[in-house]
This record gives C-alpha cells, sequence and structure tokens, in this order.
C-alpha cells in the first residue's frame, strides 16, 4: 500500500496548494446561523468575520435577526469564518470557495451551528496587555483591516506596523502581523511575531496556536509539540489545536495520538484549512485499514474538490482500487 507524502508536505509547508480558479472568478457566500439550543435567542446582532487562508483577505459583516448573513465578490480560497456574539462565546469553521460547490449564479450556501458559550477558535478574549492600548494604534490596527479587505497586503503591513509602535504591548496586532507573514510563506518571521505578542501575554492564545503553526512549517517538529500541546489543554474545542498536535505526532511516528486528534479536529471542523483527513487517511493505510482510509479520502474530496491536492487523492484511491464515490 501506498502512502500519501506528497501531499502531507504540502500541509507542513504552510498550505501551498491554493483553490484552483480562472482569473476574475468571484462567488457570494450565503450563510445561516443556526442555534443548537433550541430556546437560545442572541441579544446582539451576530458580528461575522471572514479571513482568507492561502491568501491575505479580510472582510466583516452583520448577521439579521434570523441569523442570515452574506459576503459578495470572493475570490477562490478557503476562508475561516467566525461568528462572534458579545457576552455569549465565539465558534469559528473552515469554508471553501470553488466552482464544484457553487450554484448555476456562483453562490455557495453555509450553515454554522452556534452553541451558546462555545470558543471554538482564536477569536474572543481581550488581552490584559491590551487594555492600555492607546486608540490611535486601535484605529491603525483598523485601518490594516480595511485594506486587507480590499486586498492591500503591504498597506494592512504599514498600518499594523505602525500599530505596535504606538503600542509595543498591542499583542492582537503583533498576532496579526504574524498571520500575514505566515501567508505570505515567510514562516521565521510569523514566528518571530507570534513570540513577540506571548512576551508581552505569555496567556494570549492567537499566538499561542499560531506559534504552533509556524514551527510545523518549518519542520521544527519536536519544538512544536509543546505549543501545541499547550493550545489543545487551552481550547480543547479548537479544531485548529487539534489538527496541528496530530501532525505534530504524526511527524514524530506516534500514530496513535496522532489520529486521535486528528479525528477530533475533523469531528469539529470537517472541512479544516489543514486537511486532517490526509495525515489521517496514512496512519489507516499504515494499519491496513482501507476502509477507513477511503472514507476519510472521499470526505476530503466532497469538502476540497477544487483544492491543489484533489487529483493527487483521486489517484491514490484509485490506485487502491476504490473507487471516489461510495
Amino acid at each position: 500500500m501506498r502512502s500519501l507524502p506528497t501531499l502531507f508536505l504540502l500541509v507542513l509547508a504552510g498550505l501551498q496548494g491554493a483553490v484552483a480558479g480562472a482569473a476574475g472568478e468571484e462567488y457570494e457566500l450565503i450563510g445561516r446561523i443556526v442555534y443548537e439550543e433550541s430556546s437560545f435567542s442572541p441579544n446582539a446582532t451576530p458580528l461575522v468575520l471572514l479571513e482568507g487562508i492561502t491568501k491575505p483577505f479580510a472582510a466583516h459583516t452583520r448577521a439579521d435577526l434570523a441569523g442570515k448573513f452574506r459576503f459578495r465578490k470572493l475570490p477562490p480560497d478557503r476562508y475561516t469564518l467566525v461568528v462572534s456574539i458579545a457576552r455569549v462565546g465565539d465558534w469559528q469553521q473552515t469554508v471553501d470557495v470553488s466552482r464544484s460547490l457553487a450554484d448555476s449564479r456562483n453562490r455557495i450556501p453555509v450553515e454554522v451551528r452556534f452553541r451558546p458559550g462555545s470558543r471554538g477558535g482564536t477569536f474572543g478574549r481581550v488581552s490584559a496587555a491590551e487594555l492600555s492600548v492607546p486608540e490611535k494604534a486601535r484605529k491603525e490596527y483598523e485601518k490594516a483591516y480595511q485594506r486587507l479587505g480590499r486586498k492591500d497586503l503591504a498597506g494592512a503591513v504599514a498600518h499594523l506596523e505602525k500599530s505596535v509602535g504606538l503600542a509595543p504591548r498591542f499583542v492582537a496586532a503583533w498576532n496579526f502581523l504574524g498571520t500575514l507573514a505566515f501567508k505570505s510563506g515567510d514562516f521565521a518571521l510569523a514566528e518571530s511575531r507570534f513570540r513577540e505578542a506571548l512576551k508581552h501575554d505569555p496567556e494570549y492564545y492567537p499566538a499561542l496556536v499560531n506559534l504552533g503553526g509556524a514551527l510545523l512549517s518549518q519542520n521544527r517538529i519536536p519544538e512544536s509539540l509543546p505549543a501545541n500541546l499547550a493550545a489543545v489543554r487551552e481550547r480543547p474545542d479548537d479544531a485548529l489545536a487539534h489538527a496541528q498536535l496530530g501532525l505534530s505526532y504524526y511527524f514524530l511516528a506516534r500514530p496513535v495520538e496522532a489520529a486521535r486528534h486528528l479525528e477530533r479536529a475533523i469531528a469539529l471542523d470537517p472541512a479544516h484549512f489543514s486537511f486532517p483527513q490526509l495525515p489521517l487517511a496514512d496512519i489507516y493505510l499504515q494499519g491496513k485499514d482501507t476502509v477507513s482510509a477511503a472514507r476519510v479520502l472521499r470526505q476530503f474530496l466532497a469538502l476540497h474538490p477544487d483544492s491543489a491536492q484533489a487529483p493527487t487523492v483521486r489517484k491514490q484511491l484509485e490506485a487502491l482500487g476504490i473507487g471516489t464515490r461510495d
């Protein structure tokens, strides 16, 4: 049986595989928030944020009272969708925007199952170090977000650098700089930005989990393990933390621990941008469990049909004598 090393190298290299799409292609994301507790009714309209994963991009909107929202003119990519309700909780999940998932009018539906009190992501807590951040620094941060919405990466970085110049302890701005460096492929710079944030607030979760990812992407696997273990302990309901910890264990040849956390990541966010199905399939194949391997590979294709990795996954299934459909 063959494993899938080329796929995992793409994941380890920082999600280099972009979603396939023609120049100028744009889609509309049509969303709906479903509250898992039927008696729950939010006392504030949910804030919905959308951030590009393979390309720097950010936008936000408000859902209406029925929980409906939309984002227009989106290029093909994988996005992190964050829903946050003040004093209630927040949740995030990955959304693929690509041709195979759209209808004839280029619309892609997405449903968010929100559980009050949840914290399934890095959005939410205000760091103690940020309480003294001056208004001028916050305005520069907001300008950076607006620049990113216009796909102006250089402009966003410039505003963030002004922000941390005005407020060196503004950990959210340091983390934002780190994520932009990461998405640009400069993993060493990203690591330094995340460490700078943690220097000012060692308990700042977004920088902690992102540091684990930066270390993974530099192939510094043993160093990534403590950061990813700490992230899972801090946020046991964050798919990213479990996916990264699963990858740390996978590359350290500890398949039992790896499978446990990769399976948890899939349960929390099946479409997660780290592609947890791929290393999990390899673990199943190593154990000669082709049925389970086929199941997760088919799930991957259903969720990411236009990904750069999809052709390799289809060939893998063919090599195993298994079709892409049940």
